[in-house]
Order: C-alpha cells, then sequence, then structure tokens
C-alpha cells in the first residue's frame, strides 16, 4: 500500500489515525508538528500527506504550502478542528492553498480512508 506521512500535533488522535491506516495496510510515518513533517517528508518521501492545520513549531497552512510551492507531486489531505479561527476557515485557506482534500474534526474512519482511496492511485 502506501507510505503516508501523518502530521498531528494531537498524541492520542494520531496514535489512532497511525492505527486505523496501519490496519487499512499503510505504512505510516509519524510528525508531532509542521517542521518535523517537513524533515521527514524532505528525507524520504511520501505517497500522501495527512496534516492537522493548528499546531506548534510550523502550522499545517504552511506545511500544505511549502509543499504546493516546491511543485511536488504529492497530495494533502488537510484536517482540523479548529484554533484562533474557525475550522471552516482554515480549512478553506488549506484548499485555496493546494491540499486535495479538507476534513473537518471529527470525521469517521470511513470518510478519511475513502478520502485516501480516492487520492492514490491504484498501484500504490
Amino acid at each position: 500500500m502506501a507510505r503516508i506521512l501523518l502530521i498531528e500535533d494531537n498524541d492520542a488522535l494520531r496514535a489512532t489515525l497511525a492505527e486505523l491506516l496501519a490496519v487499512a495496510g499503510h505504512t505510516v510515518v509519524e510528525a508531532g508538528n509542521g517542521r518535523d513533517g517537513l524533515d521527514l517528508f524532505g528525507q524520504a518521501g511520501a505517497d500522501l500527506v495527512i496534516t492537522d492545520l493548528v499546531m506548534p513549531e510550523i502550522e499545517g497552512l504552511e506545511v500544505v504550502r511549502q509543499l504546493r510551492n516546491a511543485h511536488l507531486p504529492v497530495n494533502v489531505i488537510a484536517i482540523s478542528g479548529g484554533g484562533r479561527a474557525s475550522a471552516a476557515v482554515y480549512l478553506e485557506a488549506a484548499r485555496l492553498l493546494g491540499a486535495a482534500r479538507v476534513l473537518h474534526k471529527p470525521f469517521t474512519a470511513a470518510v478519511l480512508l475513502a478520502a485516501i482511496d480516492e487520492l492514490l492511485p491504484g498501484d500504490v
């Protein structure tokens, strides 16, 4: 299956999502903030990036922006429950910056897995 970079600062949510993705057959690389996520992506890439938007160090909007500005051929799923602004504001900004899908927290496992299936090529 795919190599997925999961960037989420909430340890419990990151562990839950990583387990869900692993059970679905994916290899999961985890980061607790955008800076670490970008570093991990630079080291080994990924077939797909799932990033929270409100995080310490580098926020997810900056992760999306940097990946798009580098013209890297990787799809991004942006996830958010909000922060200083509503989740809708963050998610719309992520979409405008180039996120392929945006998901409002909380979302179901089925919704996340369906988004992943839509974005990954069949042979990954």
